[in-house]
């Protein structure tokens, strides 16, 4: 990754507030409600850490959900998944996928032995445009915060 003065300030941020602080400072660059991260435990999402634009606490049924029923299922490493809004995305036409979130913006976070770990996401429940560049950054950012939710005591 190119390093930056955004992307420096985001590192010393995840090294100084720990991944909430960091969440918090990606979810105040865009106009989603949510920013995530969701690991794969099998055949479920849980969620590790999420920022929520109004400061309410996650609700129940974030804290863990079907994969087939996530639109993290979409994601993997080298192809992220982006829709602001999933109720015209024809990709989604057919599956199983429940259509309750209506804005999805995530990228693969990959572990050190390079597998699929869990996801770096934006998300509201109601359409929500994320201009190219605020993606670039998610994506930018994602191996910081891999690299930190993987081993958040390194």
């Amino acid at each position: 990754m190119t390093s930056t003065p955004v992307a420096d300030a985001f590192s010393r941020i995840l090294e100084t507030r720990g991944l909430a602080g960091g969440l918090a400072f990606l979810n105040d660059r865009v106009p989603h409600r949510y920013t995530a991260v969701y690991r794969y435990a099998g055949l479920i999402l849980k969620n590790v850490c999420l920022h929520d634009a109004q400061g309410k606490r996650l609700p129940p049924f974030l804290s863990a959900l079907p994969l087939n029923k996530s639109l993290a299922q979409f994601v993997r490493p080298g192809s992220p998944f982006r829709t602001d809004d999933s109720t015209k995305d024809p990709r989604l036409t057919g599956h199983a996928y429940d259509g309750s979130l209506f804005s999805y913006h995530g990228t693969a976070l990959v572990a050190p032995g390079g597998n699929c770990w869990g996801v770096l996401c934006h998300f509201d429940f109601t359409p929500v445009p994320l201009s190219d560049p605020d993606f670039e950054f998610l994506e930018a950012v994602a191996p910081m915060v891999a690299d930190f939710a993987v081993d958040p005591h390194r």
